[in-house]
């Protein structure tokens, strides 16, 4: 019953935190679990009462300040600087500006917005075609979380104690830049297109577009390197963030009015809230499994059942891939990585490689139907359908596929780093 109505309210389109309150509850109601209403009210408190999970609103409200500022322009400039005039250029400009944009949002989803709305357009005025351009837009933002700094990585850390906030954002820069050239080197080999001269998008010259692209390339640096180094916390880092987009924006750029300003916290205040309340409803239904032991039984089944680390990995790899169909990331990561944590530790896996391996998986989900959400925004641009879309968006996700099974096994791509820096 619990599962019918979880499903029935997901496919109905009920927000995925209202589905699982109604399930919470209703299993509680037909087990007569006493003081049901308070139990919940409890657990929802408790797991939003965390000072490190300020640094979400923060980080998303930095992310809305440095989109308003006028920073997509001036990042695109500068790839097109370093990779424009290579083969298939502006689509290798559409990749590795994702992975500037990374170092700024940590969202895949923002990333997707303020990317797609400039470069779908463009690349089909230049010889692409529409649906290959929304596609390479959606696949090259799943970068954007897994390159720091990184609002999954920050809410992993919450879930999984004794996991380092510097060690996973250390661990997703391999990974994020190697997803960056695997996807330059498939569009490289198979993309036929004869560009259009692209001089007329990118209008300021290579000088100047490098130096205006140094102030917001600080700002990673700034965030990551005061993390790494001991002198702030990652909530800490989070506001500083947004005193420097802020700076940028309102006396630098120029971009952002005063009066512009209620807006924008409103809309950072906005997708907070949806990722917070997932956080809450995901709370109280791990206290529900914790308290009827079922990561226990779950622990003891795989321990018994699966004799060996790569076989675990395996199954870790195609339960997220599946859960990522219909589940978002967060969500899912919420629900699912305190059960297999455990596990994964007690198989002998790297806490911080198996960090990276939920959250890269996962993030491969926001471009896979039929809850895609990249898919989703970037075809709500593109307005090519989304049979056009998933056609068109199969090969990068095979790609992806590629990059996250090189990172399963071969874990020093993802621990390397964070080893050498001393975590």
């Amino acid at each position: 019953m619990v599962y019918v109505i979880l499903i029935g309210g997901l496919i109905a389109g009920v927000p995925i935190a209202f589905a699982i309150f109604a399930a919470l509850l209703s299993f509680m109601a037909l087990n007569d679990a006493p003081y049901t209403l308070r139990i919940v009210a409890t657990e929802m408190y408790r797991s939003m009462n965390s000072f490190p999970l300020l640094a979400i609103p923060l980080f998303v409200l930095a992310g809305e300040l440095m989109n308003e500022s006028g920073i997509t322009g001036r990042i695109i400039a500068f790839a097109n600087v370093l990779v424009g005039r290579m083969r298939a250029g502006l689509a290798m400009v559409n990749i590795w500006a994702s992975v500037i944009f990374a170092g700024l949002s940590g969202s895949a989803v923002a990333d997707t917005s303020a990317i797609g709305r400039v470069f779908i357009p463009e690349m089909e005025k230049h010889g692409y075609k529409r649906d290959f351009a929304a596609a390479l837009t959606a696949a090259s933002s799943v970068i954007g979380p897994i390159i720091p700094p990184s609002i999954p990585v920050i809410i992993y850390a919450l879930i999984v104690s004794g996991v380092s906030v510097p060690a996973l954002f250390l661990a997703g820069i391999v990974p994020g830049i190697l997803l960056a050239i695997f996807l330059s080197a498939y569009v490289m080999l198979t993309v036929k297109v004869e560009e259009t001269d692209t001089s007329d998008m990118i209008a300021i010259p290579p000088r100047q577009a490098l130096l205006e692209g140094i102030l917001p390339l600080l700002m990673p640096v700034f965030v990551v390197g005061s993390i790494l180094l001991g002198i702030v916390t990652p909530t800490e880092a989070a506001s500083f963030a947004v005193a420097y987009a802020l700076i940028l924006g309102l006396f630098v750029y120029r971009k952002i009015s005063f009066g512009a300003l209620p807006r924008l916290f409103s809309g950072a205040m906005k997708d907070s809230a949806v990722i917070l309340i997932i956080i809450a409803a995901v709370g109280a239904a791990n206290w529900l499994l914790t308290y009827n032991r079922v990561p226990n039984m779950l622990t003891d089944w795989v321990l018994s059942n699966v004799d060996s680390k790569t076989t675990f990995l395996i199954a870790v790899i195609l339960l997220f891939l599946f859960v990522g169909l219909f589940l978002e990331g967060i969500a899912a990561m919420l629900v699912l990585v305190p059960i297999l944590h455990p596990i994964a530790v007690s198989m002998g896996v790297d806490p911080v490689h198996f960090g990276i391996l939920v959250i890269f998986n996962l993030m491969i989900g926001l471009i896979t139907p039929p809850l895609g959400l990249c898919l989703f925004v970037a075809e709500g641009i593109a307005q090519v359908g989304m049979v056009r879309m998933t056609r068109a968006i199969l090969p990068f996700f095979f790609v992806e596929v590629l990059v996250l099974i090189i990172l399963t096994f071969v874990p020093e791509t993802v621990i390397w780093l964070p080893r050498v820096l001393g975590y």
